[in-house]
Protein backbone atom coordinates (compact mmCIF):
# COMPACT_ATOMS: atom_id res chain seq x y z
CA UNK A 1 0.00 0.00 0.00
CA UNK A 2 1.14 3.85 -0.79
CA UNK A 3 2.12 5.67 1.99
CA UNK A 4 1.00 8.96 2.37
CA UNK A 5 3.34 12.22 1.82
CA UNK A 6 1.56 13.64 4.18
CA UNK A 7 3.41 10.80 6.72
CA UNK A 8 6.59 11.59 5.59
CA UNK A 9 6.29 15.02 5.55
CA UNK A 10 4.94 14.54 9.26
CA UNK A 11 7.60 12.61 10.07
CA UNK A 12 10.21 15.09 9.05
CA UNK A 13 8.12 18.02 11.04
CA UNK A 14 8.42 15.45 14.10
CA UNK A 15 12.76 14.68 13.36
CA UNK A 16 13.29 18.14 13.51
CA UNK A 17 11.04 19.07 16.19
CA UNK A 18 12.95 16.55 18.09
CA UNK A 19 16.34 17.54 17.23
CA UNK A 20 15.31 21.28 18.56
CA UNK A 21 14.37 19.73 21.63
CA UNK A 22 17.38 17.84 21.88
CA UNK A 23 19.57 21.03 21.17
CA UNK A 24 21.40 20.03 17.80
CA UNK A 25 19.25 22.54 15.90
CA UNK A 26 19.16 26.01 16.42
CA UNK A 27 15.13 26.88 16.05
CA UNK A 28 16.96 29.71 13.98
CA UNK A 29 17.57 26.84 11.60
CA UNK A 30 14.10 25.06 11.79
CA UNK A 31 11.97 25.26 8.90
CA UNK A 32 9.99 22.49 8.17
CA UNK A 33 7.09 23.21 10.58
CA UNK A 34 6.41 26.45 8.42
CA UNK A 35 7.01 24.38 4.98
CA UNK A 36 4.41 21.48 6.41
CA UNK A 37 1.82 23.52 8.68
CA UNK A 38 -0.47 21.18 10.88
CA UNK A 39 -2.88 22.53 8.56
CA UNK A 40 -1.24 21.19 5.55
CA UNK A 41 -0.77 17.79 6.83
CA UNK A 42 -4.08 17.10 8.14
CA UNK A 43 -5.94 18.34 4.63
CA UNK A 44 -3.82 16.54 2.87
CA UNK A 45 -4.06 13.36 4.79
CA UNK A 46 -7.62 13.57 4.84
CA UNK A 47 -8.16 14.18 1.23
CA UNK A 48 -5.50 11.33 0.29
CA UNK A 49 -7.17 9.07 2.77
CA UNK A 50 -10.82 10.25 0.42
CA UNK A 51 -9.00 8.86 -2.22
CA UNK A 52 -7.99 5.48 -1.15
CA UNK A 53 -11.95 5.06 -0.23
CA UNK A 54 -12.72 5.66 -3.72
CA UNK A 55 -10.62 3.26 -5.27
CA UNK A 56 -11.56 0.83 -2.57
CA UNK A 57 -15.05 0.81 -3.50
CA UNK A 58 -14.43 1.10 -7.22
CA UNK A 59 -15.98 -2.05 -8.00
CA UNK A 60 -14.48 -2.63 -12.04
CA UNK A 61 -11.68 -0.20 -13.88
CA UNK A 62 -13.42 1.43 -15.61
CA UNK A 63 -11.08 4.57 -17.35
CA UNK A 64 -13.97 7.27 -16.15
CA UNK A 65 -14.59 5.79 -12.81
CA UNK A 66 -10.70 5.94 -12.31
CA UNK A 67 -10.39 9.41 -13.70
CA UNK A 68 -12.86 11.07 -11.76
CA UNK A 69 -12.08 9.71 -8.54
CA UNK A 70 -8.13 11.29 -9.98
CA UNK A 71 -10.29 14.44 -10.25
CA UNK A 72 -11.66 14.58 -6.97
CA UNK A 73 -8.70 14.31 -5.42
CA UNK A 74 -7.05 16.94 -7.88
CA UNK A 75 -9.53 19.42 -6.80
CA UNK A 76 -9.38 18.69 -3.36
CA UNK A 77 -5.26 19.12 -3.07
CA UNK A 78 -6.37 22.36 -5.41
CA UNK A 79 -8.13 23.60 -2.80
CA UNK A 80 -5.82 22.93 -0.26
CA UNK A 81 -3.03 24.37 -1.87
CA UNK A 82 -5.03 27.67 -2.25
CA UNK A 83 -5.62 27.81 1.46
CA UNK A 84 -2.03 27.99 1.91
CA UNK A 85 -0.94 30.74 -0.43
CA UNK A 86 -0.37 28.71 -3.35
CA UNK A 87 2.22 27.29 -1.93
CA UNK A 88 1.17 24.12 0.25
CA UNK A 89 3.05 22.07 -2.28
CA UNK A 90 6.23 22.82 -3.89
CA UNK A 91 7.87 20.76 -6.44
CA UNK A 92 9.13 17.82 -4.19
CA UNK A 93 5.82 17.35 -2.76
CA UNK A 94 3.56 18.01 -6.22
CA UNK A 95 6.15 14.81 -7.22
CA UNK A 96 4.92 12.87 -3.97
CA UNK A 97 1.63 13.30 -4.40
CA UNK A 98 1.66 12.24 -8.36
CA UNK A 99 3.92 9.33 -7.06
CA UNK A 100 1.31 8.60 -4.76
CA UNK A 101 -1.56 8.51 -6.78
CA UNK A 102 0.06 6.79 -9.17
CA UNK A 103 0.98 3.99 -6.46
CA UNK A 104 -2.49 3.90 -5.16
CA UNK A 105 -3.88 3.05 -8.76
CA UNK A 106 -1.50 0.59 -9.15
CA UNK A 107 -1.78 -1.27 -5.80
CA UNK A 108 -5.63 -1.34 -6.82
CA UNK A 109 -4.64 -3.50 -9.95
CA UNK A 110 -5.17 -0.50 -12.03
CA UNK A 111 -2.69 -1.00 -15.30
CA UNK A 112 -1.45 2.67 -15.47
CA UNK A 113 0.65 2.49 -18.34
CA UNK A 114 -2.60 1.18 -20.16
CA UNK A 115 -5.06 3.86 -18.73
CA UNK A 116 -2.69 6.49 -19.79
CA UNK A 117 -2.49 5.28 -22.99
CA UNK A 118 -5.98 4.77 -23.76
CA UNK A 119 -6.33 8.36 -22.66
CA UNK A 120 -3.29 9.35 -25.50
CA UNK A 121 -1.35 10.34 -22.61
CA UNK A 122 2.25 9.96 -20.41
CA UNK A 123 2.03 8.73 -16.94
CA UNK A 124 3.40 11.84 -15.62
CA UNK A 125 0.06 14.19 -17.40
CA UNK A 126 -2.14 11.48 -15.24
CA UNK A 127 -3.23 14.53 -12.87
CA UNK A 128 -2.86 17.77 -15.58
CA UNK A 129 -6.24 18.21 -16.32
CA UNK A 130 -7.44 19.32 -12.65
CA UNK A 131 -4.06 20.38 -11.26
CA UNK A 132 -3.43 23.70 -10.43
CA UNK A 133 -0.26 23.51 -7.92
Amino acid sequence: MAIRPSAHWRARVDKEATAIAAGTRSPSDAFLSDLFPESLLVATDEALRAFELDMAVLRDQDDAKVFEAIKRVVLVLNEINEDHGGAGYETQEREELCLYIDHTLMDRGIDVPALVARRGISRTEITDDWRDW
